[in-house]
């Protein structure tokens, strides 16, 4: 989840440097691309095939968990400040819980765990103090809300429908396979002029690279192993990520309500980790999904090599 939240915490960063020679369709189409190439050589090299059953699910997945929040965050961050972004994006987990409960989905929903995910959306508000910025009523803050609500959809679908029906890195691969093929639909409606330049190129490759295929392929896992809005949980982290690198990168200052906000932060999702600790027998279920038995042959007969 660490690894996850501060690969991802970099995102609106690169889309918005990506944006000043690409449009919010050929981003989302190449960072797919990208990403599903990377997860394809990834998979074969760990000699994981690709599913032959589950493309219908995973063209639903990869509508919702990519081609269309991918778009959103891009139009969306043409007119919206960040600070309302990563607001608006922390919402998550608040939609995983919901649809989680819609649906019977989400039995672990202890006091513990409402109370750390109350708290780390708190701590994204302290954070960003959205109060004091504009565009909190615009349009592109309407499409990041539909962004964040998108994933929580998908989150909750892939848990679902695919997790633990075949490789994770396989099934990684090929939804944003389905994702790509979605996205390149859109590009003859594309009318939106653009000049690219080696910022938005680099930009949208460390994002496609990074930010998509490797990020997707940890993000499975923790919905694999945790449930949905475990997953969703690493909204609120981006947050803290994108202040820490501002602060010692671009010495962007800290002030004493960003300091709490991200202490909030992080006690918050500390409350949602512990109450997983809690719970073993309910991860040991879902992480046996993912087990692949391999047999070989030894001198004295068969042998089983759990992995």
């Amino acid at each position: 989840m660490g690894v996850l939240a501060l690969l991802w915490g970099s995102g609106f960063l690169w889309i918005k440097l990506a944006l000043t020679g690409l449009s919010p369709v050929q981003i989302t189409v190449i960072r797919c691309a990208l990403g599903a190439g990377v997860l394809l050589v990834l998979a074969r090299a760990g000699g994981q095939r690709l599913p032959r059953k589950l493309w219908g699910h995973l063209a639903v997945a990869a509508f919702f968990c990519n081609a269309l929040p991918f778009l959103l965050f891009a139009i969306g961050e043409q007119t919206v400040d960040s600070g309302v972004a990563g607001v608006l994006n922390a919402t998550t987990p608040l939609f995983a819980v919901l649809i989680g409960l819609m649906i019977g989905a989400e039995r672990g929903l202890t006091p513990v765990r409402v109370t750390g995910l109350v708290l780390g959306f708190a701590g994204v508000l302290l954070i960003f103090a959205p109060w004091q910025q504009e565009g909190l009523t615009s349009v592109g803050a309407l499409a990041l809300l539909g962004a964040a609500a998108s994933y929580a959809v998908a989150f909750a679908y892939m848990g679902r429908n695919l997790v633990g029906k075949g490789g994770p890195i396989a099934v990684s691969a090929a939804q944003l396979t389905a994702a790509t093929g979605l996205s390149a639909v859109m590009m003859p409606f594309d009318g939106a002029p653009t000049t690219p330049n080696a910022t938005a190129i680099v930009a949208v490759v460390v994002l496609g690279v990074f930010g998509t295929g490797v990020t997707f392929y940890l993000n499975y896992r923790i919905i694999e192993d945790e449930g949905a809005t475990s997953a969703a949980t690493v909204g609120y982290l981006l947050p803290v990520v994108s202040v820490a690198l501002g602060a010692i990168v671009l010495d962007e200052p800290l002030t004493a309500r960003i300091v709490v906000g991200m202490a909030v932060v992080l006690a918050g999702v500390a409350l949602t980790r512990s109450a997983l600790a809690k719970r073993p027998h309910e991860r040991t279920g879902r992480y046996q999904l993912s087990v692949m038995s391999t047999e070989r042959d030894t001198g004295r007969g068969r042998s089983a090599d759990l992995r």
